[in-house]
């Protein structure tokens, strides 16, 4: 099984943290998002979308998308479940992952931000689109999480929202954003580094760091 990743991905960086959590160790290749090394002939091959992260199973089957790749092996190794039992909480974990991987991180990709600049757009516009993007997504966040008691975003075992906001507040940080309008996410980041998997799927504690 090769992990196809990056190791400032946020995407990649989320299905580290499950396969983590999961006490499965994937082989992992490095395409480095900065020379543009996922528009390779041959990484298109294996992800057309051109995107990290993609997964090869042993048998030759590619999976895309991290939250794809996170729930085919939470159901591939159930133990320990990465979504609550309670059907409604579980859509709640679900919808919270969504807003950062679908709403909230698109907008931090380079193919994106490639884009804008394209088009003429300022750097300081396109750090301040990227400001009022991560804010929108961060502030919905920390609303959706307001009567759970922690320690994680819901309950008392790391969740895919966990998974999901980990990375986000990474690059909120890295961004500059300011953290201080939310509280419970900040609070839940800092429980989350405590843990060994979490610690160990950090960018910098990644070989190809650079």
């Amino acid at each position: 099984m090769i992990l196809h990743g990056y190791f400032r991905s946020s995407a990649a960086w989320r299905t580290r943290i499950a396969f983590n959590l999961k006490g499965v160790t994937p082989q992992s290749v490095t395409h480095n998002l900065r020379d543009g090394a996922q528009n390779e002939p041959a990484y298109a091959a294996i992800n057309p979308q051109k995107l990290i992260p993609s997964l090869e199973l042993d048998d030759g089957t590619v999976l895309t998308q991290s939250l794809a790749i996170i729930g085919w092996l939470d159901r591939e190794v159930p133990e320990p479940p990465l979504f609550p039992a309670a059907n409604a909480l579980r859509a709640r974990v679900e919808a919270f992952a969504l807003v950062i991987a679908c709403e909230t991180h698109p907008f931090q990709n380079p193919k994106i931000q490639k884009r804008l600049r394209a088009k003429s757009f300022s750097e300081a516009d396109v750090q301040d689109w990227l400001a009022v993007a991560m804010n929108e997504g961060l502030s919905a966040c920390e609303k959706l999480i307001q009567d759970q008691p922690g320690p994680f975003c819901f309950g008392g075992a790391p969740t895919l929202a966990d998974i999901c906001l980990v990375p986000q507040i990474g690059s909120a940080r890295r961004y500059g954003i300011d953290l201080a309008p939310y509280p419970k996410l900040v609070a839940i980041d800092a429980h989350c580094a405590t843990l060994p998997a979490f610690m160990a799927a950090r960018p910098d504690q990644q070989s190809n760091a650079i």
